[in-house]
């Protein structure tokens, strides 16, 4: 008998309908014979109206019980689809992550599921019934509730998935599975049958909204298959694996293309060039949570100053500006912020051992006059800056140059 993990994002519970249009999903797994575990995220809009709510109750609200807060959204999700299927006739129940329990280290909000105890869980499963596991939370070792950050259920699912030695995950979305670039900015993108965890990996940091990257991670360490599929459409979704030989697109070099919106450019021109200047710069940022992505650091030619410029995302601007100006252990000529940009990314293994890629990008980029303005690269990744507006025309252009269309 195969054990399944099945999970819930937040739009495939959004409503009373979807509700019992999931359940049936459940019970046609449940009918083949298999020990079904489902683990389910809130109704979509639930979390960000709890957080609301907290924000209006103060603006310093305890980190302790803001997990307990959004966890609530969860729970009344679990108790929906466990009540549809005892109202099918199926012996199902809502476990709440103290319940089980979901054993996490880390800070709240920002927690990682370190063990689950499966003792209970399996005796459950073994009398042959549903259940229907809250995502996205946890117990710390002091007795308190604790959330794993958003898209969190993800990562439950997966490390669920771990300890049961689950034979297959399956996270049902509102997409019918990974694509090579957002089909709502390039019409002609096209769902990728399998990726890599390398590469699903970097879409999921870049801007792929499919999946939590510390969930794709954990399931890279624990080698866990993972099935993205739609739960509104019964079509073949896609598979997160580990390497394979590709046979779908005939010379596919690049996988995919992910782009985000919302990133600002910082520089702090005149930076005296001496060790440890950069860590004065960077250290407070993240003191106060401000993830700093590209870097670019330009010496001047007597080697004395330095241009520092690196990218944030929009919203942490004015923080930032005021972070830099109060710190006191550097000194600068000039501050400067530039909006409205955005970072578009092209991702495949293929990179590895095909020589020519960052030129083919550049001049796909510059024949359509996209003004390229901070670069990154690593291995199986180029990422550059541009004007947000160019955004749809260099995932078009991109997208053909490396024969995705």
């Amino acid at each position: 008998m195969k054990t399944i993990v099945l999970k819930f994002g937040g739009t495939s519970v959004g409503s009373i309908d979807r509700i019992k249009k999931v359940t049936k999903i459940i019970l046609n797994h449940k009918r083949k014979k298999n020990r079904v575990i489902v683990v389910s995220s809130a109704m979509s809009g639930v979390t960000n109206d709890l957080v609301k709510k907290s924000k209006l109750i103060s603006n310093n609200f305890d980190k302790a019980e803001h997990d307990v807060l959004v966890s609530t959204g969860e729970q009344v999700a679990c108790a929906l689809i466990a009540g549809r299927l005892n109202h099918h006739g199926f012996s199902a129940r809502s476990w709440m992550s103290w319940q089980i329990p979901i054993i996490t280290d880390g800070p709240y909000s920002n927690a990682r599921i370190d063990k689950i105890l499966t003792k209970d869980l399996q005796k459950y499963l073994k009398s042959g019934g549903i259940p229907v596991v809250t995502g996205f939370q946890g117990i710390n070792n002091h007795s308190r509730l604790t959330t794993l950050g958003r898209g969190g259920s993800d990562a439950s699912a997966i490390m669920i998935a771990k300890f049961f030695k689950a034979d297959e995950c399956i996270v049902y979305t509102d997409v019918d599975g990974i694509y090579t670039t957002d089909p709502r900015l390039h019409k002609k993108a096209k769902k990728i049958k399998q990726i890599e965890y390398d590469e699903m990996l970097e879409m999921a940091s870049l801007g792929s909204n499919v999946m939590q990257p510390t969930s794709v991670q954990d399931a890279k360490l624990n080698n866990i298959d993972i099935s993205v599929k739609s739960s509104f459409i019964s079509k073949p979704g896609t598979l997160i694996t580990k390497s394979f030989k590709k046979k779908e697109f005939s010379n596919q070099i690049i996988t995919g293309i992910s782009s985000t919106k919302n990133d600002a450019k910082i520089t702090i021109a005149g930076v005296k060039d001496k060790p440890g200047v950069a860590a004065l710069i960077f250290e407070p940022l993240s003191k106060n949570l401000i993830n700093v992505d590209m870097v670019v650091q330009n010496i001047s030619l007597d080697g004395k100053e330095t241009d520092l410029t690196f990218t944030i995302k929009s919203e942490d601007v004015k923080k930032t500006e005021k972070i830099i100006k109060g710190n006191k252990k550097i000194s600068y000529r000039r501050l400067s912020f530039d909006k409205n940009l955005a970072k578009i990314s092209i991702i495949g293994v293929g990179m590895i051992t095909a020589p020519g890629i960052t030129y083919r990008m550049f001049k796909a980029l510059a024949s359509k006059k996209i003004n390229i303005m901070v670069i990154s690269t690593s291995e199986i990744k180029i990422s550059v800056l541009v004007s947000a507006i160019h955004v749809k025309k260099a995932i078009a252009v991109l997208h053909k140059e490396f024969k995705l269309d």
